[in-house]
Order: structure tokens, then C-alpha cells, then sequence
């Protein structure tokens, strides 16, 4: 298809740490010693939170840019809920986000209605979002101005 895009990590692991690197970056994703690791950065679930703050911040940038949209900024807040046990291979539970919980305080001048809409449109286009809507987790989402 002519209209992909390719993204591409390549990652070392050393017990629970992975030095991920693509093209111009790196990072490490580790666990914290509860877990077996020695938290030389941040884990795994973290870092797909992280995930979802960015893209919906990029989404929501070029959104209202289309929408004529005084965007400011927008400050994240995100917090999610696992149940350990499907980490633990405990059968019919599942292993990733049960819920994921959005603050998102937008700087505008804008309406509650416009800040609805951008949210709206922000979340069916944003390709994080929408896998985890896909995968069922329960996303909680609250945006507005400040």
C-alpha cells in the first residue's frame, strides 16, 4: 500500500531491561526491583501510557489545526489499572489494561463543546487510543479547559 508507514525498534534485553533504540533515539524500559529489575527507566505499561499521552497530544495538535482550534497546550494526566494475575498466566485473566483513566486539561479559550469535539475526534483518530479500544480496555476520559 502506498500510504504506509513503517515503524521500526530494534532492542537488546538483559534480564528485565530492554535498550530500545530506533532511527535518532534510544531508551530503556526496566521494571522496578519488586518485579526483577533494577529501574533504570520506566516499565513497560508506563511507557504505553506514555504512548497514549503523546499521541493524543499530536493528534489532538493536528486536529485543531483542521478545526480552526485556539490550542494552547494540553497537559496529561493518565493512569491505568492492570490485574497482576493475568501477568501470572492465570487462566480468563486477561494480561493487559483492565481500565485507562484520561485528564486532559486543555489550554484554550475555547468552548466545552469545541474542547468535546476536539476530544472526540482527537480519540477516533489516535492509533494508541484506538488499540486499546479495539482490545477492549475501558478508557475513562475527561478533557477540559483551564
Amino acid at each position: 500500500m502506498a500510504n504506509e508507514m513503517t515503524f521500526r525498534i530494534e532492542s537488546k534485553g538483559e534480564g528485565m531491561r530492554s535498550d530500545v533504540k530506533s532511527e535518532k533515539h534510544s531508551m530503556t524500559v526496566d521494571e522496578p526491583p519488586n518485579m526483577g529489575g533494577e529501574d533504570t527507566g520506566p516499565d513497560p505499561l508506563t511507557m504505553m501510557l506514555s504512548s497514549l499521552a503523546g499521541c493524543e497530544n499530536v493528534v489532538a495538535t493536528m486536529v485543531a489545526e483542521e478545526l480552526e482550534f485556539d490550542l494552547e497546550g494540553i497537559d496529561f494526566d493518565i493512569s491505568g489499572t492492570i490485574d497482576p494475575r493475568g501477568l501470572q498466566g492465570v487462566e480468563g485473566v486477561r494480561p493487559y489494561f483492565q481500565t485507562v483513566n484520561i485528564e486532559a486539561k486543555v489550554k484554550t479559550s475555547e468552548s466545552k463543546e469545541r474542547i468535546e469535539e476536539l476530544q472526540r475526534i482527537t480519540d477516533q483518530r489516535c492509533p494508541v487510543y484506538t488499540t486499546m479500544e479495539a482490545a477492549g480496555v475501558e478508557l475513562k476520559s475527561d478533557w477540559y479547559r483551564i
